[in-house]
Protein backbone atom coordinates (compact mmCIF):
# COMPACT_ATOMS: atom_id res chain seq x y z
CA UNK A 1 0.00 0.00 0.00
CA UNK A 2 1.47 3.35 -1.10
CA UNK A 3 1.27 5.87 1.76
CA UNK A 4 -1.20 8.72 1.18
CA UNK A 5 -0.10 12.34 1.49
CA UNK A 6 -1.70 12.58 4.94
CA UNK A 7 -0.07 9.33 6.09
CA UNK A 8 3.33 10.59 4.94
CA UNK A 9 2.71 13.90 6.68
CA UNK A 10 1.87 12.17 9.96
CA UNK A 11 4.97 10.01 9.79
CA UNK A 12 7.34 12.79 8.68
CA UNK A 13 5.84 16.26 9.36
CA UNK A 14 7.64 19.41 8.19
CA UNK A 15 8.01 22.56 10.35
CA UNK A 16 7.51 24.95 7.42
CA UNK A 17 4.40 23.13 6.18
CA UNK A 18 2.44 21.58 9.06
CA UNK A 19 0.70 23.56 11.80
CA UNK A 20 0.58 20.41 13.94
CA UNK A 21 4.25 19.63 13.31
CA UNK A 22 5.18 19.30 16.98
CA UNK A 23 2.14 17.16 17.79
CA UNK A 24 2.88 14.75 14.93
CA UNK A 25 6.62 14.69 15.65
CA UNK A 26 6.23 14.03 19.37
CA UNK A 27 3.44 11.53 18.79
CA UNK A 28 5.68 9.46 16.54
CA UNK A 29 8.47 9.61 19.12
CA UNK A 30 6.06 8.51 21.86
CA UNK A 31 4.80 5.60 19.75
CA UNK A 32 8.32 4.44 18.93
CA UNK A 33 9.37 4.77 22.57
CA UNK A 34 6.36 2.72 23.67
CA UNK A 35 7.07 0.01 21.09
CA UNK A 36 10.73 -0.19 22.12
CA UNK A 37 10.35 -0.03 25.89
CA UNK A 38 6.76 -0.89 26.80
CA UNK A 39 5.15 -3.97 25.28
CA UNK A 40 7.03 -7.09 24.30
CA UNK A 41 7.20 -6.95 20.50
CA UNK A 42 9.03 -9.77 18.76
CA UNK A 43 9.46 -10.84 15.15
CA UNK A 44 6.40 -12.80 14.10
CA UNK A 45 4.05 -11.18 16.59
CA UNK A 46 0.62 -10.30 15.19
CA UNK A 47 -0.42 -6.67 15.74
CA UNK A 48 -3.88 -5.35 14.84
CA UNK A 49 -4.42 -1.67 14.03
CA UNK A 50 -8.07 -0.97 14.94
CA UNK A 51 -9.13 2.11 12.98
CA UNK A 52 -6.01 2.18 10.82
CA UNK A 53 -7.14 4.83 8.31
CA UNK A 54 -4.26 5.43 5.89
CA UNK A 55 -1.97 3.28 8.08
CA UNK A 56 0.62 6.01 8.75
CA UNK A 57 2.41 4.00 11.44
CA UNK A 58 2.36 0.56 9.80
CA UNK A 59 6.09 0.69 9.07
CA UNK A 60 6.81 1.25 12.76
CA UNK A 61 5.27 -2.19 13.36
CA UNK A 62 6.60 -4.08 10.35
CA UNK A 63 10.03 -2.50 10.76
CA UNK A 64 10.27 -4.31 14.09
CA UNK A 65 9.54 -7.66 12.45
CA UNK A 66 5.88 -7.99 13.48
CA UNK A 67 2.91 -8.86 11.28
CA UNK A 68 0.68 -5.80 10.76
CA UNK A 69 -3.08 -6.21 10.21
CA UNK A 70 -4.98 -3.04 9.23
CA UNK A 71 -8.63 -2.90 10.32
CA UNK A 72 -11.14 -0.15 9.56
CA UNK A 73 -14.70 0.60 8.43
CA UNK A 74 -13.62 1.40 4.86
CA UNK A 75 -10.61 1.76 2.59
CA UNK A 76 -7.89 -0.70 1.56
CA UNK A 77 -7.77 -2.82 4.73
CA UNK A 78 -7.08 -6.39 5.77
CA UNK A 79 -10.13 -6.68 8.04
CA UNK A 80 -13.40 -4.76 7.73
CA UNK A 81 -14.88 -3.25 10.89
CA UNK A 82 -18.65 -3.09 11.31
CA UNK A 83 -19.30 -0.89 14.37
CA UNK A 84 -21.13 -2.72 17.12
CA UNK A 85 -20.32 -6.16 15.70
CA UNK A 86 -17.46 -8.56 16.50
CA UNK A 87 -14.55 -8.37 14.08
CA UNK A 88 -14.23 -11.50 11.94
CA UNK A 89 -11.18 -12.67 13.90
CA UNK A 90 -10.84 -15.37 16.58
CA UNK A 91 -10.59 -14.69 20.28
CA UNK A 92 -7.05 -14.23 21.60
CA UNK A 93 -5.61 -13.99 18.08
CA UNK A 94 -3.40 -10.90 18.55
CA UNK A 95 -0.21 -10.34 20.50
CA UNK A 96 -0.76 -6.59 20.40
CA UNK A 97 -3.28 -3.97 19.30
CA UNK A 98 -2.58 -0.38 18.29
CA UNK A 99 -5.16 2.40 18.17
CA UNK A 100 -3.94 5.80 17.00
CA UNK A 101 -6.25 8.83 17.33
CA UNK A 102 -9.37 6.67 17.05
CA UNK A 103 -10.99 6.56 20.49
CA UNK A 104 -12.38 10.11 20.35
CA UNK A 105 -14.34 9.07 17.23
CA UNK A 106 -15.91 5.98 18.87
CA UNK A 107 -19.31 6.30 20.54
CA UNK A 108 -19.58 2.78 21.99
CA UNK A 109 -16.45 2.41 24.11
CA UNK A 110 -17.69 -0.85 25.63
CA UNK A 111 -17.83 -2.43 22.18
CA UNK A 112 -14.52 -1.02 20.94
CA UNK A 113 -12.43 -1.70 24.03
CA UNK A 114 -14.31 -4.97 24.54
CA UNK A 115 -13.17 -6.11 21.11
CA UNK A 116 -9.61 -5.08 21.95
CA UNK A 117 -9.74 -7.25 25.06
CA UNK A 118 -11.39 -10.19 23.25
CA UNK A 119 -8.85 -10.20 20.44
CA UNK A 120 -5.77 -9.98 22.66
CA UNK A 121 -4.02 -13.03 24.00
CA UNK A 122 -3.71 -13.19 27.81
CA UNK A 123 -0.89 -10.79 28.68
CA UNK A 124 -1.27 -9.05 25.30
CA UNK A 125 -0.84 -5.29 25.05
CA UNK A 126 -2.81 -2.29 23.81
CA UNK A 127 -0.96 0.81 22.61
CA UNK A 128 -3.49 3.62 22.32
CA UNK A 129 -3.29 7.33 21.63
CA UNK A 130 -6.14 9.83 21.79
CA UNK A 131 -6.74 13.52 22.41
CA UNK A 132 -6.59 15.26 25.72
CA UNK A 133 -7.30 18.74 24.28
CA UNK A 134 -7.90 19.40 20.59
CA UNK A 135 -10.16 21.11 18.10
CA UNK A 136 -13.38 19.47 16.95
CA UNK A 137 -12.54 17.22 13.97
CA UNK A 138 -15.33 14.85 12.88
CA UNK A 139 -14.13 11.93 10.78
CA UNK A 140 -17.04 11.29 10.39
CA UNK A 141 -17.80 11.80 14.10
CA UNK A 142 -15.98 13.31 17.10
CA UNK A 143 -17.35 12.63 20.58
CA UNK A 144 -14.79 12.99 23.38
CA UNK A 145 -11.67 14.44 24.95
CA UNK A 146 -9.92 12.94 27.97
CA UNK A 147 -8.02 13.91 31.05
CA UNK A 148 -5.10 11.65 31.90
CA UNK A 149 -6.89 10.07 34.87
CA UNK A 150 -10.15 9.78 32.93
CA UNK A 151 -8.51 7.85 30.11
CA UNK A 152 -6.71 5.52 32.51
CA UNK A 153 -9.95 4.81 34.39
CA UNK A 154 -11.82 4.11 31.13
CA UNK A 155 -9.23 1.45 30.33
CA UNK A 156 -9.18 -0.05 33.83
CA UNK A 157 -12.99 -0.18 33.91
CA UNK A 158 -12.89 -2.39 30.82
CA UNK A 159 -10.38 -4.88 32.12
CA UNK A 160 -7.02 -3.39 31.17
CA UNK A 161 -4.03 -2.76 33.39
CA UNK A 162 -2.49 0.58 32.43
CA UNK A 163 1.30 0.38 32.41
CA UNK A 164 2.36 3.82 31.16
CA UNK A 165 0.79 7.08 30.01
CA UNK A 166 2.79 9.63 28.05
CA UNK A 167 1.87 13.25 27.31
CA UNK A 168 2.34 14.93 23.91
CA UNK A 169 2.58 18.77 23.69
CA UNK A 170 1.59 20.79 26.74
CA UNK A 171 -0.79 23.76 27.06
CA UNK A 172 1.67 26.51 26.10
CA UNK A 173 2.44 24.67 22.86
CA UNK A 174 -1.02 23.52 21.88
CA UNK A 175 -2.59 26.96 22.36
CA UNK A 176 -0.06 28.25 19.82
CA UNK A 177 -0.87 25.35 17.50
CA UNK A 178 -4.52 26.39 17.63
CA UNK A 179 -3.65 30.01 16.85
CA UNK A 180 -1.49 28.90 13.92
CA UNK A 181 -4.31 26.74 12.55
CA UNK A 182 -6.62 29.75 12.69
CA UNK A 183 -4.10 32.07 11.01
CA UNK A 184 -3.55 29.57 8.22
CA UNK A 185 -7.29 29.38 7.54
CA UNK A 186 -7.42 33.17 7.21
CA UNK A 187 -4.31 33.46 4.99
CA UNK A 188 -5.51 30.75 2.62
CA UNK A 189 -8.40 33.05 1.74
CA UNK A 190 -6.12 36.00 0.90
CA UNK A 191 -5.19 36.07 -2.80
CA UNK A 192 -1.49 35.96 -3.73
CA UNK A 193 0.01 37.30 -0.48
CA UNK A 194 -1.72 34.77 1.76
CA UNK A 195 -0.06 31.62 0.41
CA UNK A 196 3.32 33.41 0.26
CA UNK A 197 3.12 34.24 3.96
CA UNK A 198 2.11 30.75 5.04
CA UNK A 199 5.58 29.19 4.90
CA UNK A 200 7.50 31.76 7.02
CA UNK A 201 4.56 32.10 9.43
CA UNK A 202 4.31 28.33 9.94
CA UNK A 203 8.06 28.03 10.48
CA UNK A 204 8.20 30.93 12.97
CA UNK A 205 5.20 29.68 14.95
CA UNK A 206 6.66 26.18 15.10
CA UNK A 207 9.89 27.64 16.47
CA UNK A 208 7.81 29.41 19.12
CA UNK A 209 6.07 26.12 20.01
CA UNK A 210 9.47 24.45 20.44
CA UNK A 211 10.49 27.16 22.92
CA UNK A 212 7.16 26.92 24.74
CA UNK A 213 7.57 23.17 25.10
CA UNK A 214 11.00 23.71 26.67
CA UNK A 215 9.43 26.17 29.14
CA UNK A 216 6.50 23.96 30.14
CA UNK A 217 6.94 22.14 33.48
CA UNK A 218 6.54 18.38 33.17
CA UNK A 219 3.66 18.21 35.65
CA UNK A 220 1.72 20.83 33.67
CA UNK A 221 2.23 18.97 30.40
CA UNK A 222 1.24 15.62 31.91
CA UNK A 223 -2.02 17.04 33.25
CA UNK A 224 -2.93 19.16 30.19
CA UNK A 225 -1.61 17.42 27.07
CA UNK A 226 -3.00 17.66 23.57
CA UNK A 227 -2.52 13.88 23.15
CA UNK A 228 -2.07 10.99 25.56
CA UNK A 229 -0.29 7.77 24.62
CA UNK A 230 -1.05 4.79 26.85
CA UNK A 231 0.27 1.25 27.03
CA UNK A 232 -2.08 -1.21 28.72
CA UNK A 233 -2.11 -4.96 29.18
CA UNK A 234 -4.80 -7.63 29.23
CA UNK A 235 -4.24 -9.53 32.49
CA UNK A 236 -2.66 -12.96 32.03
Amino acid sequence: MTPSRDASRRLAPRPWRDADYHVMKQLRRAIEHALDTGPTLHAGHRVLDLGCGDQPYATLITGRGAQYVGCDIDGDVDVRINPGQPLPLPDASADGIVSFQVLEHVWDLDWYLGECRRLLKPGGWLLLSTHGTWLYHPHPTDFRRWTRTGLERELRARGFETLTTGAVVGPLGWTTVFRLLGMREVLRRVPVAGPLLLVPLTLLMNLRIALEELMTPAHLREANASVYVTVSRKPA
